[in-house]
């Protein structure tokens, strides 16, 4: 009983430490892509390293694009605007397009067949297709 107590504890402690690491995460496109997309080809598209889908983001901060990063790239807030600045500075890309709120992701990944984003696995419906939940 006490090394289950030890367990209970040791987890709500991982996750109160690193949030990210609990948030329930699904990648999303246009119901009406049929094409198959790797975890390998979702991390090259939302680091600008392709642009075979148009990559949407949620804000910089936000608990689930945290999540997102640090599952699908390995790289967490820090590593990630010091990436990307050096994309920018360097001219090789540009950020992907942020929106708001899951609300805004899906509605926009619904209405454009070559976007891909990612949103809180909760707030999935009929109107995008999940095609990775990391």
């Amino acid at each position: 009983m006490k090394m289950n107590l030890q367990w209970v504890f040791a987890s709500l402690l991982l996750a109160a430490t690193f949030p990210a690491l609990a948030q329930s995460v699904a990648v999303i496109v246009n119901p009406k892509n049929a094409s198959a997309v790797s975890a390998e080809q979702i991390s090259n598209i939302f680091l600008g390293k392709s642009n075979e889908l148009l990559g949407i983001d949620l804000p910089d901060g936000s608990p689930v694009r945290d999540a997102f990063y640090h599952k699908v790239t390995g790289k967490d807030g820090a590593q990630l605007k010091a990436y990307w600045a050096k994309l920018v500075f360097t001219g090789k890309a540009q950020p992907l397009k942020e929106l708001a709120s899951d609300a805004d992701v899906k509605k926009f990944v619904a209405g454009n067949p070559t976007a891909i984003g990612y949103i809180d696995k909760a707030a999935v419906d009929g109107s995008v297709k999940v095609i990775l939940t990391p």
